[in-house]
């Protein structure tokens, strides 16, 4: 059982930037994701980095404002978020699996980090 635990969530107004960490207890060569889910809404995959080859996907409404970058001495994922905007607002989580095949697909995520909130006000 990996152990994540996600950081950096905060209230920031449109426009503002917002890094979010998340620290593995194991980081061996994995699949690290970061879901978010609005209320009232269905999680949905962010962005996500193989650890072994630092390969890189990203949903296509982050692409140009968002990167998930990593740094292997920490043990940790980072997702920098830039020009966030209203629709970015919901509960960030971290998750990891063997690979990246169907990284969106939540279900096949083994293990998962407790949150942390991410609110953009207009």
């Amino acid at each position: 059982q990996v152990r994540l635990v996600e950081s950096g969530g905060g209230s920031v107004q449109t426009g503002g930037s917002l890094r979010l960490s998340c620290t593995a207890s194991e980081y061996s060569r994995s699949c690290i994701t970061w879901f978010r889910q609005a209320p009232g809404k269905e999680r949905e995959g962010v962005a996500s980095i193989y650890t072994g080859s630092g390969a890189t996907d990203y949903l296509d409404a982050v692409k140009g404002r968002f990167m998930i970058d990593q740094d292997n001495a920490k043990n940790t994922v980072y997702l920098e978020m830039n020009r966030l905007k209203p629709e970015d607002t919901g509960m960030y989580y971290c998750a990891t699996k063997r690979f990246c095949g169907s990284w969106r697909f939540d279900r096949s995520y083994e293990n998962w980090g407790q949150g942390t909130q991410v609110t953009v006000s207009s």
